[in-house]
C-alpha cells in the first residue's frame, strides 16, 4: 500500500508539472512569435520605406535591413556570447551535463537577439529558439519550485517538446523531436509527461493564434509504387548534401571566429551578406523564416532553375546569419532547403520521365524530410511531422524512404554527429546521436577510489601475490619513490610465473604499454581505455605530464556509475 501511495503521489506531481511546462512552453512560443512580428513590422513597414532605393526592379534598401538588425545583435552578443546559434545544443548540454539548469539572463538575451535577427530579415528559423524558450522558461520555474535534478531535466525536455509542437501543430512530432534530439532516441516512460507537455503547448498556440504552421500544404497527395526508387535516391542525395552543409555551417562560423575584425562587426558583415543575397529574392523566403517560398514550391509556382537557386541562396544566407554569430535556428531553413531541392527533383523527373506523373509537392515534402533528417539525425520526427501536417498517410511510404536514407547517408559522413551535437563536440563533450548519453555525463573524479592500494617498484612478485590474497584485488598501480605511476601489475602477470622468478622486483617485469586516466575525463573515456589496454584497473593521475597517483578506477566503478546514471535519466 505504501508503494502505491508513493507511486500515485509521484506521478501526480510529474503530470502536474508536465502540464505547467506545456503551458509555459506554449505561452513562450506565442509571445516570441508576437515579438518577431512586431520587429518585422518595424523593419519592413517603417524602416524599409525610409531607405528604399530602386535600381530597376530591385530595391537596394533591403540590403540594409538584416545588416542593421545584425549590428544590434552584435552588441548583445558582446555581453552574452553564448547566445550565438539556435539554442538546441544548449538544451542538450543543460539536460545531459548541467542538471537542467539554463541561466535566466541567458534566456532573455536569447529571446531579444533572436527576435531582432529574424524580424530584421536574417535567414534563420524561429522553431529552435522557440523550443529553447520553452525549455529555458521551464528550467526557471523548476528552480522556483525547488524540484530535483531529474525532474528539472525532464521538464526542460517537456518545454522543448511544447515549443516545437505549438510551432507546427504537431504534438506527436514535437514530443518525438525532444526524445530523438535530447534523449538520443531513448524511448522510455518519460514519453508520458513529454506527450502531455507537447499536447498542452500545441493547444495553447492554437487557442491564442488559431493556427500554428503558416504554410498551406496541398491536399490529396499521393505517389505510386514505381516512384519509391526515386524517393530512395532523393534521400541519399539530400542526406549527403545535408552532411556537407552541416560542416559548411561550422566552417563559416570558424572563419568568422578567426577573423581579426572587432567582434561586434562580425554579425554586421554577415547581415550585410544576407541583405545582398536577399534583395535579389525578396519575395521568395530568403529573408527570415522562409515559409512563403515553401508555399510557392508546394504549389508548383517555381521553375527548376529558380528552385535550385533559392535552395543555394538560402544555404548561403543561413550560413552567413548563423556563422557570423547571430541568434537563430536552423530548423526552418533546413525545411526550406529540403523543400526546394525536393521540388526541383520532382520537376526534373517530370521533364525526363513524364509517364510517372510525379507530383512536385510530394517530392518537396520528401526532400524536406530527407534534408532535415540528415542535418538533425532525427528521422522519426520528420516522418511524424509530415504525416501530421498533411493529415494523410498516403505519402508515408515516400517520406519514410527519403527520411531514412537521408538519415543514413548523412550519418556516414557526420560519423554519428548532427548539426546540434557538432557544437557540443567542439566544447569537449562526447556525444553521438542515436545513443543514450550516460557514462559521458559522469567524470572520473566522481567515481575514482581516492586511497588506492598500490605497489612500489622495489617490491617482489611474492609480496604482490600476498597483497592479492589479503585485499582480494586483482590489479594494482605501480609507483616509484615520488608516487608517480610507472605501470600496472595484476594477477595475470604473476600466476604463470614459476616460483623461482617470484623473488624478482616488480619494476623488472613491468610492460611498457599501459593506460591511465585523468580526473576530468569521463567514465566513458575510462571504459574505452580499460578495453583498449585490457586492464581491470586504471590509475588516475593528475595530467599527461604529471603522473602522480591520485586514485584508481575499476570496471566495477564504471558499472556502478552506469546504473546510477541510467536511473537518473528516467522518471519511474
Amino acid at each position: 500500500m505504501a508503494w502505491e501511495k508513493h507511486y500515485v503521489r509521484k506521478w501526480t506531481e510529474v503530470l502536474l508539472f508536465s502540464f505547467l511546462a506545456g503551458l509555459v512552453g506554449g505561452l513562450g512560443a506565442v509571445v516570441f512569435r508576437f515579438l518577431i512580428a512586431v520587429i518585422h513590422g518595424f523593419f519592413f513597414g517603417k524602416v524599409l520605406p525610409l531607405v528604399t532605393l530602386q535600381a530597376g526592379n530591385f530595391n537596394l534598401g533591403y540590403i540594409l535591413l538584416p545588416a542593421t538588425g545584425a549590428l544590434l545583435v552584435g552588441f548583445i552578443v558582446l555581453r552574452y556570447p553564448g547566445i550565438k546559434g539556435n539554442g538546441i545544443p544548449e538544451i542538450i548540454e543543460a539536460v545531459i551535463f548541467k542538471g537542467g539548469d539554463i541561466p535566466g539572463s541567458f534566456t532573455i538575451a536569447k529571446i531579444v537577439a533572436t527576435s531582432i535577427t529574424i524580424g530584421s530579415g536574417g535567414s534563420a528559423g524561429r522553431e529552435g529558439p522557440i523550443g529553447f524558450i520553452g525549455a529555458s522558461l521551464t528550467s526557471l520555474f523548476a528552480k522556483w519550485f525547488g524540484l530535483s535534478k531529474e525532474m528539472k531535466k525532464l521538464l526542460v525536455t517537456c518545454g522543448l517538446a511544447a515549443g516545437i509542437a505549438g510551432t507546427f501543430n504537431t504534438p506527436l512530432a514535437g514530443a518525438m523531436f525532444a526524445l530523438e534530439v535530447v534523449y538520443m532516441g531513448a524511448f522510455s516512460i518519460n514519453l508520458v509527461p513529454i506527450f502531455l507537455s507537447a499536447i498542452t503547448g500545441n493547444a495553447v498556440t492554437l487557442a491564442l493564434l488559431k493556427r500554428a504552421f503558416e504554410v498551406e500544404i496541398p491536399t490529396n497527395l499521393g505517389n505510386t509504387l514505381v516512384e519509391l526508387p526515386f524517393f530512395f535516391l532523393l534521400g541519399i542525395l539530400l542526406g549527403v548534401i545535408a552532411a556537407f552543409y552541416a560542416r559548411f555551417l561550422y566552417g563559416i562560423f570558424d572563419s568568422f571566429s578567426a577573423s581579426r575584425v572587432p567582434e561586434w562587426t562580425k554579425p554586421f558583415i554577415g547581415g550585410l551578406g544576407v541583405g545582398v543575397i536577399g534583395f535579389l529574392f525578396p519575395r521568395y523566403g530568403v529573408f527570415g523564416i522562409g515559409y512563403n517560398g515553401m508555399r510557392l514550391a508546394f504549389y508548383g509556382k517555381l521553375g527548376i532553375v529558380l528552385l535550385l537557386v533559392l535552395a543555394l541562396a538560402k544555404m548561403l544566407a543561413t550560413a552567413l546569419t548563423i556563422g557570423s554569430g547571430q541568434s537563430g535556428g536552423i530548423f526552418a531553413p533546413s525545411l526550406y532547403i529540403g523543400t526546394m531541392f525536393g521540388a526541383a527533383f520532382g520537376e526534373v523527373l517530370n521533364l525526363f520521365l513524364p509517364s510517372i506523373h510525379a507530383n512536385p509537392a510530394v517530392y518537396a515534402l520528401a526532400g524536406m524530410a530527407a534534408f532535415f533528417s540528415g542535418m538533425t539525425q532525427a528521422p522519426i520526427t520528420q516522418i511524424l511531422m509530415v504525416t501530421e501536417l498533411t493529415r494523410s498517410y498516403a505519402i508515408l511510404p515516400a517520406v519514410m524512404t527519403s527520411a531514412t536514407m537521408g538519415f543514413l547517408s548523412a550519418r556516414l559522413f557526420l560519423r554519428g554527429d548532427s548539426v546540434y551535437t557538432m557544437k557540443l563536440t567542439r566544447k569537449g563533450y562526447h556525444i553521438k546521436t542515436g545513443k543514450p548519453v550516460i557514462l559521458e555525463t559522469i567524470s572520473v573524479r566522481e567515481i575514482m577510489t581516492r586511497e588506492p592500494v598500490y605497489v612500489t617498484a622495489d617490491m617482489t612478485l611474492f609480496e604482490v601475490e600476498h597483497l592479492i590474497a589479503e585485499t582480494g584485488h586483482d590489479c594494482f598501480p605501480v609507483v616509484n619513490e615520488g608516487m608517480e605511476v610507472i605501470g600496472v601489475i595484476g594477477v595475470k602477470d604473476i600466476l604463470k610465473k614459476p616460483t623461482s622468478l617470484k623473488r624478482i622486483k616488480v619494476g623488472r617485469v613491468l610492460g611498457q604499454d599501459y593506460g591511465v586516466t585523468f580526473p576530468a575525463e569521463t567514465a566513458q573515456d575510462a571504459l574505452e581505455k580499460l578495453v583498449a589496454y585490457n586492464q581491470n584497473l586504471l590509475p588516475v593521475v593528475e595530467s599527461p605530464t604529471n603522473r602522480k597517483l591520485l586514485g584508481v578506477v575499476t570496471k566495477r566503478d564504471i558499472y556502478k556509475a552506469y546504473y546510477r546514471g541510467l536511473e537518473g535519466m528516467y522518471i519511474d
